[in-house]
């Protein structure tokens, strides 16, 4: 498994997308579907209509990676989004999740509290 950092953000694309595609069909879909950069170094997750295979679309800042899995038995399944809706947000631990067999629809985000991360001037940086 693939160890992404903080700022690494995970998308799912919604609705089926043809398994066939491959580094330049996914990269496509990221950029004209999904409206992102391929290259921004986030995750990008497609799935079949049945959601029995999923496709994972990365870009590690020297080439991308297309990495697959398809499951013996049973589906993905994460919320459904309504049908304007592009591309769902995953956090690391939903991947996991995912990746590991656990049905998201079933579970619940709780609230949870994260210090905000503090920025620091860029001058203050040079002068010490």
């Amino acid at each position: 498994m693939f160890g992404f950092g903080p700022a690494t953000r995970i998308y799912i694309a919604s609705g089926a997308t043809d398994m066939r595609k491959n580094f330049n069909g996914l990269y496509g879909l990221v950029r004209d579907r999904l409206n992102c950069d391929p290259k921004s170094g986030h995750v990008f997750i497609f799935t079949n209509a049945r959601r029995n295979r999923l496709k994972l679309l990365v870009y590690d800042g020297s080439g991308l990676w297309v990495c697959a899995k398809k499951l013996d038995g049973g589906r993905f399944r994460w919320p459904e989004a309504d049908s304007t809706v592009k591309k769902i947000v995953l956090n690391h631990e939903e991947l996991a999740l995912l990746l590991g067999g656990i049905d998201l629809k079933r579970t619940e985000r709780r609230k949870w509290y994260r210090k905000p991360a503090v920025e620091e001037p860029i001058e203050s940086l040079k002068t010490a």
